[in-house]
């Protein structure tokens, strides 16, 4: 059932926007929901399942879905992507352009087919719900329209504002863009109804619960240099006391071991039979297909007694008894042998325990996690840093996050400066988020994704093959399919 109210959502999210489907016929517009929509409860369950469905769509190119996150890793210094899943080698290598496809096209896509769904939602939803169940389903809804406004924010900047039933909409008409400062805002408002509306408990369910949304809200505020707001809000989260570091750092990423992990604050969620990779099982795209491989760059960064590094990479002399998936002539890691690119380490992480040679037909549903609850106390240690400097508050968040059971890293020195401090707090996301997602976002947030990206040399072997990244690309390019069913209204961004 899933699978089918996100199909008719799909097709309300198609007919939205930008005038996306003005060659389509979409007479009459409004039949389909109100002949099967906004008659009972029932109808708001399945729809609000329909809204989480959008978290599956794909990321534009084969055996890659949108939230595959590890994908993003691939569009910097991290990871390399032998099968360009995601998009990241070809955009890294060739730059960004309104015509490039995979992550620079589905994003747009796919986040406003959301946005028209969560619309449609919160314009009918009051037909059948009222009360407390009312407040929280429109809270989600909130939640899942700010989710998506994020990510387009984060990525094209400046993008329209839409708020409207889909099915009120003029297709004939053409939308605007809003700056990314008014975006933002946005973002915020719908933020705050989730906060408000949501239950205070902890992440269980795969809804969201309080504490995603005000995690999201901090990662707002820090995208915007609020530091001093986003330190109090994550502090919030910290003293609420509803998430905790799981004490196996590992078991973030497999079944079963997420679904007890207190850690996890949001993920896609995925079940067995029903809804797994199938088309593009995580083992065989990670290892067997060779699809995303750790950098050199990345190896160096740890320190020499960093246990998340042999947690999320496998190395050279590793065998099955030290979970390495592979029997006969890949029993090995090694790089260079296998298949294996030489320079580049293979991932461990996402990889379910105990699973052997895994190949198009292995099954996994592990969830792709997308907000951890050491991301929170990061994020609380990066805003106070600069809004007050490395005070006692900072190092507790960041060395508790080193020392959890198993990882057991040393405290940080004493005495840091404010600079120093921000080094270590970038080096500690850096490892402790590898193939995670984060670090091609802490890079643009920072400032610094130029400088660290552009010229990084993607393959060894092949050392004239670089990444490239400007300036510019602080604004990804609108995708020139939506520009050309919007003109005149609609602006590519500048230097496209």
């Amino acid at each position: 059932m899933k699978r089918i109210i996100r199909s008719i959502y799909l097709t309300i999210g198609c007919t939205v926007l930008f005038g996306a489907c003005k060659d389509l016929n979409v007479t009459p517009t409004d039949k389909l929901p109100k002949a099967i929509f906004w008659k009972s409860e029932q109808d708001a369950d399945l729809a609000l399942t329909g809204l989480y469905g959008f978290l599956y769509m794909p990321g534009g190119n084969w055996a890659c879905s949108q939230y595959n996150i590890y994908a993003w890793d691939t569009y910097t210094d991290d990871a390399y992507g032998q099968h360009d899943y995601g998009g990241g080698r070809s955009a890294g290598s060739s730059g960004l352009t309104p015509n490039t496809g995979a992550y620079v096209r589905s994003y747009y896509e796919n986040n406003y087919k959301a946005i028209a769904a969560a619309n449609h939602f919160l314009a009918n939803v009051d037909k059948v719900l009222s009360g407390d169940k009312l407040k929280v389903y429109k809270a989600e809804a909130h939640f899942l329209r700010a989710f998506n406004y994020f990510w387009l924010a984060q990525l094209y900047g400046n993008v329209p504002i839409v708020k409207a039933d889909p099915f009120t909409i003029d297709y004939n008409s053409v939308l605007a863009k809003s700056t990314r400062d008014e975006v933002l805002a946005f973002v915020k408002e719908d933020l705050d109804v989730a906060i408000a509306g949501l239950p205070n408990e902890g992440y269980t369910s795969g809804h969201a619960v309080k504490g995603t949304a005000q995690g999201y809200k901090v990662r707002v505020l820090l995208f915007e240099k609020k530091f001093a707001e986003a330190a109090a809000l994550a502090k919030q989260i910290i003293d609420d006391n509803k998430f905790s570091l799981n004490p196996n750092y590992s078991a973030n990423f497999y079944k079963p071991d997420q679904n007890s992990s207190r850690e996890i604050m949001f993920s896609v969620r995925y079940l067995l039979p029903n809804i797994g990779h199938q088309d593009a099982p995580l083992a065989a795209t990670t290892i067997a297909w060779k699809g995303y491989m750790g950098t050199q760059d990345l190896i160096s960064e740890y320190e020499a007694n960093d246990p998340r590094k042999t947690m999320t990479w496998y190395f050279p002399g590793d065998k099955i008894e030290q979970g390495w998936p592979f029997t006969g002539d890949l029993s090995v890691a090694t790089p260079g042998k296998g298949g294996w690119i030489e320079g580049y380490y293979t991932p461990k992480k996402w990889y379910t325990p105990g699973t052997v040679n895994p190949s198009s037909s292995t099954l996994d549903d592990n969830d792709f996690v997308l907000l951890r609850f050491a991301d929170v106390k990061l994020m609380y240690a990066e805003a106070q840093n600069e809004a007050v400097g490395a005070d006692a508050s900072v190092y507790k968040q960041i060395n508790e996050v080193r020392d959890r059971p198993g990882v057991n890293m040393p405290a940080l020195p004493a005495n840091l400066s404010q600079p120093q401090m921000r080094e270590r707090i970038r080096h500690e996301r850096r490892v402790e988020f590898a193939l995670e997602g984060q670090r091609y976002f802490d890079l643009r947030r920072w400032g610094i994704a130029t400088q660290k990206l552009n010229g990084f040399v993607l393959n060894p072997l092949a050392p004239n093959i670089k990444l490239k990244y400007e300036d510019k690309y602080q604004f990804w390019p609108i995708p020139q399919t939506e520009i050309d069913r919007n003109t005149p209204a609609l602006k590519q961004n500048p230097d496209y």
